[in-house]
């Protein structure tokens, strides 16, 4: 649990009863605290309940949470292998949900967010640290622990303060928070972070499955490259800001990466009593002192009895695992590599996106793909790319929005969500950034095509004879695009001349325009079925045989014959 201090709790600050319950309560609460702090710029986080909180600044390695650590008993040497059923010692097996939660939730993570390479042997550490692998594997088939893990009421009476931010929906505790479940959660902050680990449609932090997930989550919050030295220290820091707590995850990630193995749920190391007290429900790995045996009573009737055995005295604990090499050797620190220097962002770029082109009305095919690329050259992940539709165009993504925000993957690239073309036909461009930046902008050049139709026919078969002076039958028309119907297509009715290269005609049949006057060429739209209906057309002119052409938008014409009658004598 991240316990809201901005000291260290000294022991010894208080009284002896007091700094001991102190002591062991808050060997069971180390957590991710809530509000959480940011560093180098970034802002708080609130993500989103059942998603990954967006922004670089969630978990920042720079929390104010101090938490002493108990000494944790010193195992002895692992399996040398992860695959045995059982073998190894007692303390290097993991239970089986246990187990199974914390490599379920790097391959989570791999699958979302791979750039960040969650090691799920740093899940088992602080899994071992927080709650002693669940009390040793005490959960039932799904994952969630058979009594709740609470670390102590953060009420300021030698941890920090605070109040309850939950109603006690989680920690029961409806006055003052405690850290919650198997990954110590304190409510505000899984509020924040929770996940549904196990697909049950709950975000529940005592499960194993979903505290094991939020917690992998929570880790590779802002940009972090677990296999960095450097960003594993950030992570493990901003879960706890205790060196003491750094080194003892440290220490047991390294014991777990040289071997472990599966047992059974329920029979891992328990937390036992320390010198101080015990856990309050709540382990954070094995500590304590060797018990003493117990006098020896003379028999009855004895003369002298058997002299009392001289107590066995504590066995000096461990803070951390050694050298499984050989135990009681010390083990010799590894230098902590100096950090390759963090790449930047120095550039987006076209990520290869092809010819932007569309029907209107229709989604475009191709979709826009943007690249960011760092300081070295290389692609870049989880960088935010802002992209806005620019000019005079009907056309938005998907849902009608006219700019969408999306960041990188692994690969450094981002694909844009569907573009969708409006009525308006004619070019328009998509400028994409990287947000918040002043870095040259990237600009797609796009075009809207109008609806086309590649075949036109007059339906109906009356022949159209009107005498003059008169009206034409109504005319009505299909427009029909690879055999299918042609909507909203622009067609243009003209009445043209009989010659080899016919022109509009100035005499014989006319439609009228909205204020009565004679016009021989008119243009519609098709309804949504492809059919079209013209408007009355008047016969007009010296008896005879005229034409009229329909014309459609992709170049589909049709040539209907209308006859003029003289009047009767």
């Amino acid at each position: 649990m991240a316990a809201q201090f901005g000291r260290r709790l000294r022991r010894g600050a208080t009284t002896a009863a007091v700094a001991a319950a102190a002591v062991a309560a808050l060997s069971a609460s180390q957590a991710p605290g809530s509000p959480l702090v940011a560093s180098d710029g970034d802002q708080p986080t609130t993500g989103a309940a059942g998603s990954t909180p967006s922004g670089d600044g969630a978990a920042s390695g720079n929390s104010p949470y101090f938490t002493d650590l108990p000494p944790l008993n010193t195992p002895n040497k692992p399996g040398t292998s992860v695959n045995l059923p059982v073998t190894g010692s007692v303390e290097s097996g993991i239970p089986a949900s246990i187990l199974a939660a914390y490599k379920k939730a790097q391959q989570t993570v791999a699958g979302t967010d791979g750039a960040c390479r969650l090691p799920w042997q740093l899940l088992a550490a602080i899994g071992k640290v927080e709650s002693g692998q669940a009390r040793g594997g005490r959960v039932d088939a799904q994952g969630t622990t058979l009594s709740p893990i609470l670390g102590p009421a953060l009420n300021g009476q030698g941890f920090a303060l605070i109040k309850d931010t939950d109603n006690g929906a989680y920690d029961g505790d409806s006055t003052h928070d405690r850290a919650v479940g198997p990954m110590q959660f304190i409510p505000s902050t899984w509020a924040t972070w929770g996940q549904d680990g196990n697909a049950d449609g709950r975000k529940d932090p005592n499960n194993i499955y979903d505290a094991a997930l939020a917690a992998g989550r929570y880790l590779c919050a802002g940009s972090r490259d677990l296999a960095l030295a450097a960003d594993l220290d950030r992570a493990v820091l901003s879960y706890n800001h205790s060196d003491e707590y750094l080194r003892t995850v440290r220490t047991w990630f390294e014991y777990y990466n040289r071997g472990t193995h599966e047992v059974p749920d329920g029979t891992g190391v328990l937390p036992v009593e320390s010198s101080t007290g015990t856990h309050p429900g709540t382990g954070s790995g094995t500590h304590g002192s060797s018990p003493s045996p117990s006098p020896s009573s003379s028999p009855s009737g004895s003369p002298s009895p058997t002299p009392t055995p001289t107590p066995k005295p504590p066995s000096k604990p461990s803070p951390t695992p050694s050298d499984p090499g050989g135990p009681g050797t010390p083990t010799t620190p590894t230098p902590t590599p100096e950090p390759t220097p963090a790449p930047a962002l120095a550039a987006v770029q076209n990520a290869g996106t092809g010819e932007l082109t569309a029907t209107a009305g229709d989604a475009f095919a191709e979709r826009i793909k943007v690249l960011a690329k760092s300081n070295f050259g290389k692609p870049l992940a989880k960088v935010s790319v802002t992209l806005t539709v620019v000019g005079d165009t009907d056309a938005a993504f998907d849902g009608g929005k006219k700019t969408v925000t999306v960041a990188t993957g692994t690969d450094g690239t981002v694909t844009a969500p569907v573009l969708k073309a409006g009525e308006k036909t004619g070019t328009f461009t998509v400028r994409a950034t990287a947000t918040g930046t002043s870095l040259p902008a990237v600009t797609y050049t796009a075009a809207v095509t109008a609806r086309q139709a590649d075949a036109i026919a007059r339906t109906g078969s009356v022949e159209l004879t009107a005498v003059a002076g008169q009206t034409f039958a109504d005319v009505t028309a299909r427009a029909t695009y690879k055999g299918a119907a042609a909507g909203r297509v622009a067609v243009t009715a003209t009445m043209i001349t009989d010659d080899e290269k016919p022109a509009e005609n100035d005499k014989g049949p006319y439609f009228t325009d909205d204020d009565g006057n004679p016009v021989r060429t008119f243009a519609f739209t098709t309804d949504a079925d492809g059919t079209l209906a013209l408007p009355k057309i008047y016969a007009d002119g010296a008896a005879g045989t005229y034409k009229l052409r329909l014309t459609t938008e992709g170049g589909a014409v049709v040539v209907i014959t209308l006859t003029v009658e003289a009047p009767a004598a």
